[in-house]
Order: C-alpha cells, then sequence, then structure tokens
C-alpha cells in the first residue's frame, strides 16, 4: 500500500510514517514546516519529504491518505484554501483516513496496547514504559511522541508475539493524547487505541483552542475508560482530583493507583534514590540519574503498568536504573565558557514549573537559572494561561520570552516579576539578551514545543564570541 501523509513532520504522524515504512508500506509525505528531531528520523527512513501542501501532489495516486490533525478547512484572507491539497482530496473522492484510525486498524489490532494519557509527562512515562518492557525481554513496539534515547527512533513495530509468555499477544505502548483526532474527527486521538491498560498519569486544563474547561478534558479521559476491558487495568494518580471524578463517572476495569499515601504504589525518599512500595511493602528501590518529583511519579506509574504484563517492580526497578530520558527532555547541547545550555519540551506553565523546580533542586541555589521560553502551543498563545507565567518561573534566576505571535502583552503578563522577566519578539534579538545578561557557571534552560528558531545553536554560537 501507498501512504500519503498529511503533516507527516509531526511527532505522532512521524511515527506513524515510520511504522508504516517498517510494515512494507510506500510511504511520502509533506508538511509545512520541518526541524529536529523528527526531520531526521524521516529522512533516515528514505521517506520522501514534500514541502507544502500543493494539489500537484495528487498525481502520487497513493491508496490512501493519511490525514494531520494540522490540516483544516480554514482559508487565507484572501478566500484561498491554507491546505489546498486537502481540497483537492475531498473534490476528488479520494480516500483518506485519520492517523490514530489508521494506525488502529493496521497496528495496534491484535495486539495488548498499553497507553499513557495524561497533561504532562506522557512522553517521558511512554518511554520508561517501553524502556521496562524492553528490558524485561518482552521486545514491544511503541510510538512515542519524541525520541528515547534507549532507542534512537520514535517509534517500532516490535516483535510479532510476546516473547517467553503463555500470552501471545504482542506488546504496543503507545503515547495517549487527548488532542483531537482529524479536522472530520474531533474526538481525542485516544479513543481509537482501545488499550488493556491505561495510564491517567495527572489531568488538568489545557488545549483552550479545542476544549471550553476542565470538566469537557474529564468527558474525554472518560471515553478513554469506557474502552478499557473488563480484564484490563487503569493506572491513575491518586493526588489528581481530576481524575478521581474521571473514575466517578464509571470504571469497569481494575483500578491501580499511585503517588498518595493510601495508594497502592508510592515511593519513599528522594527522587533520584528512592524506595518503591506495593501495598506498604517494599518491593524495589531505583537509583537513577533524573530529578524531580514529578519523574519519580512517572516512574510509578511505568511500574504499575508493567506490572500488568508480568514484570515486577524489581525488574522494573532495575531497568530504570539505566533509563536515559527523551531528547528534548532536560536534553544537554552544550556548555560555553562554564554557560550550559540545555533544552526541554515544556511549555505549559506547569511542566514549565516542574523543569525549573527539577533543575533548581539539582543545580542548588549556588547556581543561577535563565529560563527561555516561547508560550507557541494554541493554548499558550491563546493566552488561557498568561497568568500563570510569574508562577511558572519563580525557580528562575532571569526569564526570556520570545512574544512572536501572541496576541497578549507578555511584558504586561510577567510585569509581577520585575527585572527578571525580558520580553523579545525575534530569536536573535532574545539571544541577544541572555548572551548580555550570561556569566559562568549559569545554566540555560530553553523551552518550547516547536523548534525555537535553533536557539540553542545560536547562543551557543554567539556565546563563544567575545563579551
Amino acid at each position: 500500500m501507498h501512504i500519503h501523509i498529511l503533516g507527516i513532520c509531526g511527532t505522532f504522524m512521524g511515527g506513524v510514517a515510520a511504522l508504516a515504512r517498517e510494515a512494507g508500506h510506500k510511504v511520502t509525505g509533506c508538511d509545512a514546516g520541518v526541524y529536529p528531531p523528527m526531520s531526521d528520523q524521516l529522512r533516515a527512513l528514505g521517506i520522501e519529504l514534500i514541502e507544502g501542501y500543493s494539489p500537484d501532489q495528487m498525481a502520487l495516486k497513493p491508496d490512501m491518505y493519511v490525514i494531520g490533525n494540522v490540516v483544516s478547512r480554514v482559508r487565507l484572507p484572501d478566500g484561498s484554501p491554507k491546505y489546498p491539497l486537502m481540497e483537492a482530496i475531498l473534490d476528488a473522492g479520494a480516500p483518506y483516513i485519520s492517523g490514530p484510525q489508521w494506525l488502529a486498524e493496521n497496528v495496534l489490532q491484535g495486539r495488548h496496547v498499553l497507553a499513557v494519557a495524561g497533561t504532562h509527562g506522557k512522553t517521558t512515562t511512554t518511554s520508561m514504559l517501553t524502556w521496562i518492557l524492553e528490558a524485561a525481554g518482552l521486545q514491544p513496539g511503541f510510538l512515542v511522541g519524541g525520541v528515547p534515547l534507549d532507542f534512537g527512533v520514535s517509534a517500532r513495530l516490535g516483535a510479532a508475539e510476546r516473547p517467553g509468555t503463555g500470552d501471545k499477544r504482542p506488546l504496543f505502548v503507545i503515547e495517549a493524547d487527548e488532542y483531537d483526532t482529524a479536522f472530520f474527527d474531533k474526538r481525542s486521538k485516544f479513543v481509537h487505541y482501545r488499550p488493556r491498560t491505561a495510564v491517567l498519569n495527572n489531568l488538568e486544563f489545557d488545549h483552550a483552542d479545542i476544549f471550553d474547561d476542565l470538566a469537557a478534558i474529564e468527558r474525554q479521559f472518560h471515553h478513554l475508560v469506557r474502552t478499557v476491558p473488563a480484564s484490563g487495568r487503569i493506572v491513575a494518580n491518586g493526588v489528581e482530583e481530576s481524575l478521581t471524578r474521571v473514575l466517578h463517572q464509571g470504571c469497569w476495569s481494575e483500578v491501580v493507583r499511585f503517588g498518595a499515601a493510601v495508594d497502592d504504589f508510592r515511593a519513599e525518599g528522594d527522587p533520584s534514590a528512592f524506595d518503591v512500595l506495593y501495598k506498604d511493602e517494599r518491593v524495589a528501590r531505583v537509583e537513577w540519574s533524573l530529578s524531580g518529583v514529578h519523574n519519580q511519579m512517572n516512574a510509578l506509574a511505568a511500574i504499575a503498568a508493567a506490572q500488568h504484563v508480568g514484570v515486577t517492580p524489581a525488574v522494573a526497578a532495575q531497568a530504570l536504573s539505566r533509563f536515559q530520558n527523551v531528547k528534548r527532555r532536560m536534553e544537554l547541547r552544550g556548555t560555553v565558557q562554564d554557560i550550559a545550555v540545555y533544552d526541554d519540551f515544556a511549555h505549559h506553565p506547569t511542566a514549565i514549573r516542574t523543569t525549573l523546580d527539577g533543575l533548581r533542586k539539582q543545580v542548588g541555589a549556588g547556581k543561577r537559572i535563565l529560563a527561555v521560553f516561547e508560550p507557541r502551543s494554541n493554548t499558550m498563545k491563546l493566552g488561557a494561561m498568561k497568568a500563570q507565567l510569574p508562577w511558572s518561573l519563580e525557580s528562575a534566576d532571569l526569564a526570556f520570552c520570545h512574544t512572536a505571535g501572541l496576541d497578549w502583552d507578555a511584558a504586561q503578563a510577567l510585569a509581577p516579576m520585575g527585572t527578571r522577566a525580558h520580553t523579545a519578539s525575534n530569536v536573535e534579538d532574545l539571544v541577544t539578551q541572555v548572551v548580555h545578561a550570561a556569566r559562568p557557571g549559569d545554566v540555560v534552560v530553553c523551552m518550547s514545543n516547536g523548534g525555537f528558531g535553533g536557539i540553542h545553536d545560536k547562543l551557543l554560537k554567539a556565546l563563544v564570541q567575545p563579551r
């Protein structure tokens, strides 16, 4: 089968492309913007990428068009379609399908799916769980919204059957996003996956462009809960009231909770070295390079999910001691003049705070933290959470905000931070501000869910120059 993917450079659609290619399909695709790590992965797979959405691509005559949720029926100011290829597909009556539905029908069918949902930590927890299963010899397939350093790719099919167990259904671990599926399917992506093991890692308001309020997101999470069979397991964060409300709407599966003092799984000790307790019995110990309470919680979720497919907490903890995390999760991009520059995917205020709080605990009070960020997600662009930004940046000594594309005044939103906050409308000016402020011993962390205009390399290059 030849599939042509619209929006192929998104983390999810790029993963779909990799799986389709591995399964033997011919894969081509198009997108309007390309940046690492997904562009590197697609090129390495030999997948042809076409810039833009020209209707000329109809000449490829694929068997199926797979549509990413970046595509819409929106019109430009002059009345022309922003995605003319999609209009041509509709006019021709050509076959098309969403990425999640294609995945469900062509990859997930007949597999034991382990789905990881939550507002934060999905990519990291999915990577942890996949690595645990891999270390246990279960050879899982996976699709992650990033590139786990332990695997070097964001997706693979995995073994055709589960090794060494009575249950031969192969395992597949997937990052389960609550964002909508496509312009023609407004359900959350994760509704398509039908997991037997579902992780509900956390839940708070996000995606203000498609959800009116938290209750609307809770409703979608309950749609996911409805798809888990009675023989399945739901792994739920016991600290989150929002998830308690979700489960109170109805639950038909085993529920294993983690995080709170009375939950099935809990941790004792510092997040960098802690005991894992299961029903108040010490069953494992995790000692690793990661820090932060959020990663400790992610680990508990992954351990509880792995237990459902026969991996003991002790084996899971041993695997986590060797876990290397994910690209763009506090990834050190370089050190110049004793100034370290990190890259991180954080973009929601809670994620920004969690990242900076964890970094502060790691580096201590003696080092300055310079937070460089762009409010790039649709929620942040709308300004729905601008009031939370000063709170999210409390652990930073200085903050630098990229303001391009915002319909709200970032300087005003950051005013409670006083002289600690700086703004710039382009990346070049932002780099100048950071370089002027940085001094030896500082830690610079750049936070964005996009390419951020290549700011990491620009900073490293500029820091080399005499100042």
